[in-house]
């Protein structure tokens, strides 16, 4: 697929936004203005990681897989054609505000 072709560099990272439900439990449609963007993602692929003075690379804490907790604003959208369906964003490490379990 055309996300799997998206490497990141240094200590960024892909992930891929996860979207609220549009139904409730009783099968009512909320409409999509009304959700709101929730702020935990997927890690789709990670950069091998900041290069220090030294020459030598600091990976993240983050692996492909991984749930996180994204901040409100930030990140740079990714918009392809083939990615129409999904909210594919990259943001540095720093960034992530937190792994979740």
């Amino acid at each position: 697929s055309a996300v799997k072709r998206i490497i990141p560099l240094l200590d960024r990272v892909l992930i891929e936004r996860i979207k609220a439900e549009t139904k409730t439990a009783s099968g009512i449609f909320i409409p999509e203005k009304a959700v709101e963007k929730m702020n935990e993602g997927i890690v789709v692929s990670v950069g091998p990681g900041n290069v220090s003075k030294e020459g030598k690379t600091i990976p993240t804490g983050l692996t492909a897989g991984d749930r996180v907790l994204l901040p409100s604003y930030g990140g740079s959208p990714i918009n392809l054609e083939s990615l129409r369906d999904k909210e594919y964003l990259l943001f540095r490490a720093e960034e992530i505000l937190a792994k979740l379990e």
